[in-house]
């Protein structure tokens, strides 16, 4: 196992932009999938004790993904994401708002 794998995350407040790069020990198209298909996202994203349950996602430029990140008891802080840019298995860009 590798532990040594790249993690930046970098802001830039003027442009309102955070930029995360990150590398993982396992196959790519592992990787992407947990990223962009909700069911297995949904697993791992959410801080533990907090779960992150998804109600829409549209993995697709211009599609959204609205989730709440529940808390241990039950609060939900929801929040919306639209896609805006996709390279299949490199990266993708989008825009997120807190509901």
């Amino acid at each position: 196992m590798n532990t040594n794998l790249l993690f930046d995350f970098t802001v830039d407040k003027e442009a309102k932009t955070v930029y995360i790069t990150r590398e993982f020990d396992a196959d790519l198209s592992l990787v992407w999938d947990a990223f962009t298909i909700a069911e297995i996202l949904d697993q791992w994203v959410a801080p533990k004790p907090w779960t992150s349950r998804t109600k829409y996602m549209d993995f697709k430029v211009g599609g959204r993904r609205f989730y709440a990140m529940v808390s241990p008891d039950g609060v939900e802080r929801w929040a919306i994401q639209k896609y805006t840019s996709i390279t299949p298995k490199t990266n993708f860009k989008f825009f997120q708002c807190l509901c």
